[in-house]
């Protein structure tokens, strides 16, 4: 992915903090980037957290074998996510949004001639999670349905036992409309490292959470932690933990029952001297932008030390219970 970029992190006198953060970058450059293309590595980034490569095989009466096959490439979103979905789908200049279930969209690419643009994009940027193995056996079916080989009852079982092989799997109906198949070998995928800001930055957009945690005792006194997260499934452990000499700091914990890795970050230097400055210079493009001016909001207040007093812990609660899931029910009740 080329040489290793490390983030710039620059440091600004507290009373000048929220000004820089807020205007200078969240919102300044915010709009005159949204305007532009995305960065690529953020397009990976984000499909290495939320993306998906799959094959729909359908029965179709119009095909010699019954069944048609189409790969297609997709990220669902929130539907409060509609404008960052378009903005992907611009750098991608490819692709079209359905509504997907009752609160979501969907961004879908389909069809030769636009899958040749993703995975010509994917080739050049490529994935560093273990999505990278969907993504390999993913262009093997896209090459045998350009070669027509889906045409074929031989070939159609070929995409049978990729399709069983990505993500799930079969369905309990594809079973039982193909008992036979056999999911084909997932490649190996070699632990990565980070190497790319924007990587990075687009893997946040796309599984990373910025929150706050009150805990109020008897006597009626506070104490409000600030926290930042990052999770994802146990295989990429090792590339959880290069975020902690990527960012140098932070920690991994890992929840075997779940079968996740967790990079956290909850101390307040590491907050105001890495997070924060971080992302007011590489700004998030989604909603989730939100809940960091939210999160940075905080932080203010908790070095003015305002989460001690009954109306500066208010003050925090009020901009806490606006912020994440929350922040969808707030936005569709207006």
């Amino acid at each position: 992915m080329g040489g290793k970029t490390q983030p710039n992190f620059f440091y600004i006198h507290q009373n000048n903090f929220l000004y820089a953060s807020r205007v200078s970058y969240s919102t300044i450059c915010l709009k005159k980037q949204k305007a532009n293309k995305l960065n690529p590595y953020y397009v990976t980034g984000f499909t290495d957290g939320v993306g998906c490569f799959s094959l729909s095989v359908f029965k179709d009466s119009r095909m010699l074998t019954g069944w048609q096959v189409k790969p297609i490439y997709k990220i669902s979103l929130h539907k409060k996510d509609r404008a960052l979905l378009v903005l992907i789908q611009k750098s991608l200049t490819v692709g079209k949004i359905y509504k997907h279930g009752e609160n979501s969209l969907e961004l879908r690419v389909s069809g030769l001639k636009n899958l040749k643009i993703v995975i010509y994009h994917f080739d050049k940027y490529p994935l560093i999670t273990i999505k990278l193995a969907d993504y390999i056996i993913f262009k093997q079916a896209v090459e045998l349905v350009r070669n027509k080989e889906h045409l074929t009852l031989k070939g159609l079982l070929e995409l049978v036992n990729i399709k069983a092989t990505l993500n799930t799997g079969l369905s309990e109906k594809s079973k039982q409309s193909f008992p036979n198949a056999v999911p084909v070998f997932k490649p190996l995928i070699k632990p990565a490292v980070i190497t790319e800001i924007n990587w990075l930055i687009g893997f946040v957009e796309a599984e990373g959470c910025f929150q706050v945690i009150i805990q109020e005792s008897e006597d009626k006194s506070a104490s409000v932690c600030l926290r930042f997260t990052l999770t994802q499934h146990l295989r990429d452990k090792q590339l959880m933990n290069s975020l902690v000499d990527y960012l140098s700091c932070g920690r991994c914990y890992i929840s075997l029952n779940r079968n996740e890795v967790y990079f956290i970050i909850s101390t307040v230097n590491d907050d105001y001297l890495k997070i924060i400055p971080l992302f007011a210079q590489y700004p998030l493009f989604g909603v989730k932008q939100q809940d960091y001016l939210d999160f940075v909001k905080i932080a203010e207040l908790i070095k003015q030390k305002a989460h001690l007093t009954l109306k500066g812990l208010a003050k925090i609660k009020l901009i806490q219970n606006k912020m994440n899931s929350r922040r969808n029910n707030t936005i569709e009740s207006n």
